[in-house]
């Protein structure tokens, strides 16, 4: 399956909004992802992940690939791991952000790559033309070049690369069904691990992260600084072609839908929102607080595929209990957020 970080009640907006304001280029490019969101078009079959052999050395194995404003996939390769920046912003964005998600599991939670196994990392740049999104198809990283009018390069930003490559480690560990609240977690969690990974990149703790992700995306005609804010879902944007950021923050605002398989890019506020609330009561760096519960209930085995809000609160209070005791100051902190946007743990 595609996880796109684009979600396409978005791209929607912006087709219609675009051809109201005769922004012909925003309005193709827009229509081209949404038709984009099926098939994946490969050159040559490759095999799934978990059948990829290990990595032979403890660093990443990166390559990047350029899909030369097509979209066939994997494309030409460009880079390599350990050869010189090659000068292309996009490949060179992409080689140092598969790094740094590399670096960042590794280092927090002595994960080697992201099936845990060493995976070898993947990156295709310049899919399509004007393409308006980035996704993860289970094999590798996929970037478009945005249209320049509204979306920038999908390289750019370093959260939106922690974010697709986290729906990686979901599918190693607890391969969150793709529907409803645990498609939303599903979401959710790739958020948490992409700011994780920007703010483990820049050495910022959970006080000073920006919280948002897809910072930078935008071009300067957006009024909006990111696609989603986890500390505050629902102001990210509010823009005459995007609309208003439609995410909700409580559960009282939980919005039933079929669209977006459920809801699922909508209703990760809510579980966004706990875990910054938990982060910043918790304090310190974010990925030794509260991303270290989440990964632990994340991995725990103990989650079923169609987890909802409640019982994945519940596993990080337990995770929390377990790290710190089941008094502590920490776990109260995870419980308190989880009833500010309205969810009990078990």
């Amino acid at each position: 399956m595609r996880h796109s970080i684009v979600p396409p009640y978005l791209l929607e907006r912006i087709a219609a909004s675009a051809e109201e304001q005769e922004l012909a280029v925003v309005a193709r490019a827009a229509r081209r992802a949404l038709v984009g969101a099926g098939t994946v078009h490969e050159a040559r079959r490759t095999p799934l992940l978990g059948t990829l052999q290990p990595a032979a050395r403890s660093g990443p194995q990166r390559t990047i690939f350029d899909a030369e404003s097509t979209e066939t996939l994997p494309g030409v390769p460009v880079r390599r791991e350990g050869e010189s920046a090659e000068g292309d912003p996009a490949v060179d964005e992409a080689y140092d952000g598969l790094g740094a998600v590399f670096s960042f599991f590794g280092e927090a939670y002595s994960r080697t790559s992201i099936d845990g196994r060493g995976m070898p990392l993947r990156a295709t740049v310049h899919y399509g033309e004007e393409y308006d999104n980035a996704f993860w198809d289970g094999e590798r990283m996929v970037f478009g070049d945005g249209d320049g009018e509204i979306f920038r390069r999908f390289t750019v930003s370093l959260s939106v690369i922690g974010h697709e490559l986290g729906h990686g480690v979901t599918q190693f560990t607890a391969d969150l069904r793709y529907e409803g609240q645990s498609g939303a977690l599903n979401e959710s969690i790739s958020d948490v691990f992409g700011v994780l990974v920007e703010q483990h990149a820049r050495g910022q703790d959970a006080a000073s992260g920006s919280w948002l992700i897809g910072e930078g995306l935008f071009t300067d005609r957006v009024k909006g600084f990111a696609l989603r804010s986890m500390v505050a879902p629902g102001t990210a944007y509010d823009d005459p072609v995007l609309g208003k950021d439609p995410q909700p923050r409580h559960m009282d605002e939980y919005i039933v839908t079929d669209d977006d398989s459920g809801g699922v890019h909508l209703n990760s506020g809510i579980p966004n929102r706990a875990f910054s609330l938990a982060a910043t009561a918790i304090g310190g760096t974010s990925w030794t607080g509260a991303g270290a519960v989440w990964y632990e209930a994340l991995t725990s085995g103990s989650l079923p595929a169609d987890c909802d809000f409640a019982r994945f609160a519940t596993a990080t209070v337990t995770a929390a209990g377990r790290r710190w005791g089941g008094s502590s100051r920490e776990r109260e902190a995870v419980v308190d957020a989880w009833r500010t946007v309205g969810i009990e743990p078990g």
